[in-house]
């Protein structure tokens, strides 16, 4: 049986990226799904290449009224939502720190926070009467570890992490789980800079991701909407509150660059010995 059969499910950033991938996803396991993003021919592209179980909404997730229509959308559409899945997101200011201007800095909290505040904030009146659903945020390993993002992103990340576990609290009761998916590198038009552009350009922009994480591959999408997945499905009514990494390992640290190597080469370590020269 499909895992989302019946259910309904808003992603914004829906177009593109993990967005379109969870999208995808989410129909196939027989959910309809609202395609809430800012990119308007694409979205609307995707909506009709999925069929009628997927229609396209334009929102810019700033606004809140935009954001609202797309979970009215969902409601007035098929009655009822099961997931909001607040994606939408961008790099954000950059620039060190002495040099990001106030208004950048400003967009970047906008999108980043505001947005997920906005989805969750419409969501939950809609939950509530239906006895329950599945709130998802996206995060980063930005917001888990410094070093890992942008200085404003990062903190963006982390302000949406911690908002996730305190949501998770008094919505518990109304059965109402939050939670959040901080992904490593993903190879999206997002973490590539080419939002846009053709996608065929992603490849020739993450060459050096397989070296980012124990995992010896890049991150792709599809690795983000099979946690989205399990956490919008009923497989999941116990897990709430909680920042799920997906990224392959790259957040569990730095690896000993000899210990690297040995890996890659198949050979046995060299031990450290004090008393030889």
């Amino acid at each position: 049986m499909a895992e989302l059969a019946g259910k309904v499910a808003v992603i914004t950033g829906g177009a593109s990226g993990i967005g379109e991938a969870t999208a995808r996803l989410f129909v196939h396991e027989g959910a309809r799904v609202v395609i809430a993003d800012m990119q308007r021919e694409r979205g609307a592209a995707l909506a009709e290449a999925i069929g009628a179980s997927a229609t396209f909404v334009a929102c810019e997730v700033r606004q809140e009224d935009q954001v609202k229509a797309a979970v009215d959308t969902a409601v007035g559409r098929w009655g009822r939502l099961d997931c909001m899945f607040n994606n939408a997101g961008f790099g954000g200011a950059l620039g060190p720190l002495e040099d990001i201007p106030t208004d950048e800095f400003d967009m970047t909290f906008d999108v980043l926070v505001r947005g997920v505040f906005l989805g969750m904030k419409h969501a939950t009146p809609v939950m509530r009467r239906l006895g329950g659903g599945s709130i998802i945020n996206t995060g980063s390993i930005a917001g888990v570890t410094a070093g890992r993002g942008p200085i404003v992103y990062s903190a963006a990340k982390a302000a949406v992490i911690h908002m996730t576990k305190a949501a998770a609290m008094p919505l518990g009761e109304a059965s109402i789980r939050v939670n959040c998916i901080c992904p490593g590198a993903i190879a999206t038009p997002l973490s590539a800079n080419t939002v846009g552009r053709p996608d065929s350009l992603i490849e020739e922009r993450i060459s050096g991701y397989a070296d980012l994480q124990p995992i010896p591959r890049a991150g792709r999408p599809d690795d983000i909407a099979q946690m989205a997945l399990f956490l919008a499905s009923d497989r999941s009514s116990f897990v709430t509150g909680q920042a799920i990494v997906v990224d392959g390992g790259g957040a569990t640290g730095v690896m000993w660059a000899d210990q690297k190597s040995a890996y890659k080469t198949h050979r046995p370590l060299r031990v450290y010995n004090p008393d030889r020269a």
